[in-house]
């Protein structure tokens, strides 16, 4: 995890832009991008690479994309209009530190740098490269993470029944790990068979849904100076969350049962789905 944080960290800086035209909003950019959280994200598409032996170029562009992807999601869900947050990886929001006209377009910026990433020439074999895009587009998009978001923003101070919880939290967090994962094991010289894949993409949706109910508990759990952003903003807020509908204990017990069934997802894959085993419990066990 060390080595692939740090390289994504280098690899994030070479691919963003700096001074000259558009000065204020590059240095905003990189701001919001650099410097603070756990990749998780970048760290599925590099743990599912190993399933087929991807190539660490096209990996570490398909990591980038999807990270930048999620920096721009950060930058607009903290705006007044959305969350209201100041706090992010433990530094003020990038509209505090900026503005908010600049967080916008800095959201923007973000994501159509991702998608340029992905569509540089020859990364991969270009049919392998448009579906590629095509899953970061989707997961990204009404259907995906800004409809999870969209969703969010309208149950607030609303009781959802699990499914419908489920729904907005796969749409809202699980899309883009979903996607993260998709899109490492789409990397391979040779596309995973047809009943691997199906296996692998129902892992991702549990690992995404594992994520979302470990955040809701740590917000009610973790100190602000532990995880960076302000704690109990979610209940503050009157958002449905696994907590609220389910109670800590049993929020406990659903996040336990979508790690054992995403570690069932990968039992015929070996010794090469390590570090997707590693990561899944990482997720679950985290404290921050």
């Amino acid at each position: 995890m060390a080595r692939v944080q740090a390289r994504m960290e280098t690899a994030l800086a070479e691919r963003l832009p700096q001074a000259g035209i558009a000065a204020r909003l590059h240095e905003a950019m990189r701001y919001a991008a650099l410097g603070g959280g756990k990749r998780v994200r970048p760290l599925l598409v590099f743990a599912a690479g190993e399933l087929v032996a991807a190539k660490e170029e096209a990996l570490l562009a398909c990591a980038s994309a999807v990270e930048l992807i999620h920096a721009y999601s950060l930058a607009h869900d903290d705006l007044p209009a959305m969350d209201n947050d100041v706090l992010r990886r433990g530094r003020p929001t990038c509209h505090v530190k900026f503005d908010e006209a600049t967080a916008l377009l800095v959201g923007d910026a973000l994501q159509t740098r991702a998608f340029e990433l992905l569509a540089a020439p020859g990364l991969l074999a270009s049919a392998r490269q448009l579906e590629l895009l095509a899953t970061l587009a989707r997961a990204s998009g009404s259907l995906g993470m800004a409809g999870g978001q969209a969703m969010d923003l309208a149950s607030v101070g609303k009781t959802l029944s699990q499914p419908e919880l489920e729904l907005m939290h796969a749409m809202k967090t699980g899309a883009l790990i979903r996607a993260a994962v998709l899109l490492g094991a789409g990397c391979g010289r040779r596309a995973l068979a047809a009943a691997r894949m199906s296996k692998l993409d129902h892992f991702a949706k549990c690992a995404g849904l594992l994520f979302q109910a470990i955040d809701d508990l740590l917000d009610c759990t973790a100190s602000t100076a532990a995880l960076g952003k302000t704690a109990g903003k979610d209940k503050a807020a009157g958002k449905p969350t696994c907590v609220s509908l389910m109670g800590p204990a049993a929020a406990r017990d659903y996040a336990e049962s979508l790690r054992q069934e995403a570690l069932q997802s990968l039992a015929g894959f070996g010794a090469k789905a390590g570090r997707l085993i590693a990561l899944t419990n990482f997720i679950c066990a985290r404290q921050f």
